[in-house]
């Protein structure tokens, strides 16, 4: 038995490790592998492994892992700014979608159980392959791949009551359904309560203590514990593992510790997700498939169609221009992975029969291979339907939210970028009286950065509509600071095709495409490895004794040669950094003192921050921004202050100034304490 079961698992690695090497040259998708590795290897296929108990566990396990993550990546704060199109594009989307797939299912024949798990199932979309595609076309935020997010994001949501509901759909729809399913969704609803309490009142303490022990075993059997446990929590209820599962990376991702237990998870999930796609894919039943080809051809053309068509209308009502609208639409057109997770799921309760289950995984299949295409030619097909909307969309949209600013600026730096390399940048140019612009696509650091007094506005660099707003024509330098190099290529054709004459400096983090942008229009390029090692040499050249002069006309002359003496090593495999110290993570954050806050009327030195290790950078008051404010400065309400430090440093010196006078801070009482 034993051997059995070794035998299954070395042919899955083995035929796996192919099929993924083979689909990963012609850029497919890994998912399509894993599952064209379960079809090879499956009872329809090769018949090498069966069908059996152990494959469908490790099946459920994949979607526990699979309901971890998206947990995990689950954001609360971008939930609420994208409330509306989540919950009224998403939420009509997914219930008429849900809908329509289901009553035709029923006319065709099938219970109304199964009908509504495989509506349910169609409903959803893919979002690895659409982040994925719109990421590589650099679209996630433009107006279509906003919209797309935020339906995403809702059809996320929406797998929480599919998991409740299946179960219950498991005993039929008679005159007990409407009280099973009532006390399905109470179990439902005290489940999230209990793990929502535990992970709000304890996790945070918990996870605390077992980092001090700086042991990555301790916290990876941890985070597996608490995974698990939350898993089988729901399970005991009643309910599905997966439920528990993303409860769990909710509450963990609202943590600190989220990158690392990401981080530590990403082996086990991985691994079991590639399981669990390959188990769906010994499903997948060819003989159904010549059974129903047309059938099957005309499903996923209707399936395609109809979200597409629904989509673009739903969005359209809510004020979309119609390029983006049918943008949006052919974005979400196909099947997703979370639909393998429902139909698995209806499965295994027995709501839907096998024969069922397969034509439904090979709908889903098939439009996601569809789907790339339909993502890559969508603003091609836009762009000839509705030539209007799609040019003038974004101007007008980009010029209230950049030109209404009043940017009547000359011989200003226009900063395209505003991480930490373009803050950097700032810091340096605002106290040697030089004006800039700056413009980046992350919204929570375009507002903080707006409430410190810093010139910064929400645009994509790559539309040169953004461009000219933000006022390229009248300015005396870009800088470039995104790593993207296809971003930065894009951006140097606009930039270049507007002002031919303006000087651009690009930031890379390494020489691998140097030479590509300095004949794209870069004035000068700088690779941060590249400079990184010339301050190394320089300070290793200085400690051994070799004169400053010296120093400097050496690594003057390294960058008069394009860096070539440093392009001279020996390269490494590409792989993920990882940084195990966790080093760097400071970042800066502004509080707002609103009405009641306790540092009102009290000077900077007697918040006594730094013993929170939390630095006053800035403070702003009355649109005007002071650096560096003094420890005697006496704040006042509605001052905007600047802080740096730590993410959990930050979220503790924003309870000491904003809580209320009846109780002290927790900085103070410490001080006292001591």
């Amino acid at each position: 038995m034993e051997y059995t079961t070794l035998r299954s698992i070395l042919i899955l690695l083995a035929v796996a490790v192919l099929v993924v090497a083979a689909l990963k040259r012609v850029k497919l998708p890994t998912i399509i592998a894993y599952l064209a590795t379960g079809f090879l290897v499956g009872p329809h296929g090769l018949g090498w492994i069966s069908d059996t108990a152990n494959t469908r566990a490790l099946a459920e396990f994949g979607v526990v892992f699979l309901l971890f993550t998206l947990g995990l990546e689950f954001s609360l704060p971008r939930l609420i700014v994208m409330r509306k199109a989540v919950f009224v594009l998403g939420g009509l989307q997914v219930l008429l979608t849900t809908a329509g797939t289901a009553l035709i299912a029923w006319l065709f024949g099938a219970r109304l159980p199964m009908a509504i798990v495989i509506g349910g199932a169609f409903a959803l979309s893919s979002t690895a392959i659409v982040v994925k595609q719109l990421a590589e076309q650099n679209e996630i935020n433009l107006q279509h791949g906003r919209l797309a997010i935020a339906v995403l994001l809702f059809q996320d949501l929406a797998v929480i009551p599919f998991l409740i509901l299946i179960p219950g759909l498991a005993h039929g729809i008679d005159t007990h359904f409407a009280t099973q399913l009532v006390w399905a969704f109470a179990k439902g609803m005290l489940a999230v309560i209990i793990i929502l309490a535990f992970g709000r009142w304890l996790l945070r303490p918990l996870f605390h203590q077992i980092a001090t022990t700086r042991s990555a075993e301790l916290f990876t059997l941890a985070v597996l514990l608490f995974t698990l446990a939350a898993a089988w929590s729901t399970a005991a209820l009643g309910l599905s593992l997966a439920l528990g599962a993303f409860l769990a990376g909710m509450m963990l991702a609202e943590t600190e510790y989220r990158h690392q237990v990401e981080a530590d998870i990403r082996p086990f999930r991985d691994i079991l997700l590639g399981l669990f796609f390959v188990t769906v894919g010994m499903l997948l039943n060819p003989q159904t498939m010549m059974n129903h080809g047309w059938l099957l051809i005309a499903s996923v053309i209707a399936l395609m169609l109809f979200k597409t068509v629904l989509v673009t209308l739903l969005a359209c009502f809510l004020g979309s221009d119609r390029a983006s609208a049918l943008r949006t639409g052919m974005a979400l057109n196909q099947g997703g992975e979370f639909g393998f997770a429902l139909l698995a799921l209806g499965l295994s309760q027995g709501v839907i029969r096998p024969a069922h289950a397969e034509f439904g995984l090979a709908v889903i299949v098939i439009s996601m291979l569809a789907s790339p295409l339909c993502l890559r030619y969508s603003g091609v097909l836009a762009a000839r339907l509705f030539p209007r909307d799609e040019s003038a969309s974004e101007h007008d949209r980009l010029q209230h939210d950049i030109g209404q600013q009043q940017l009547q600026l000359e011989n200003h730096v226009l900063l395209i970028g505003y991480g930490r390399v373009g803050q950097n940048v700032a810091r340096f140019l605002e106290p040697a009286g030089f004006q800039f612009v700056a413009l980046d696509l992350d919204p929570v650091r375009v507002k903080h950065a707006r409430e410190a007094g810093d010139p910064v506005y929400y645009g994509d660099g790559t539309n040169p509509a953004v461009l000219k707003a933000a006022g390229l024509e009248h300015a005396r330098i870009v800088v470039i600071t995104y790593f993207s190099i296809p971003v930065a290529l894009k951006i140097l054709a606009h930039v270049k095709k507007m002002r031919p004459d303006i000087p651009v400096l690009v930031r890379t983090r390494d020489d691998a495409e140097l030479e590509k942008l300095m004949q794209a229009g870069a004035t000068e390029v700088i690779p941060e490895t590249m400079e990184s090692s010339l301050m190394v040499a320089s300070h290793l050249l200085h400690l051994l004794g070799m004169p400053m002069r010296e120093i400097l006309h050496k690594v003057q002359e390294v960058r008069s040669h394009r860096y070539s003496l440093l392009r001279s090593v020996f390269r490494g495999q590409d792989a993920l950094p990882i940084d195990p110290s966790h080093a760097f993570r400071e970042q800066l954050f502004t509080i707002t003192l609103t009405p009641g806050a306790y540092a009102i009327g009290k000077s900077i030195g007697e918040l006594n921050l730094r013993a929170a290790k939390v630095v006053v950078t800035a403070l702003r008051r009355e649109g005007v921004v002071g650096r560096q404010p003094p420890a005697d400065t006496v704040l006042k309400e509605e001052d905007v202050m600047v802080l740096w430090g730590r993410p959990e440093d930050l979220e503790n010196a924003e309870e000491i100034l904003l809580r209320g006078a009846g109780s002290k801070p927790r900085a103070l009482k410490d001080k006292e304490t001591a």
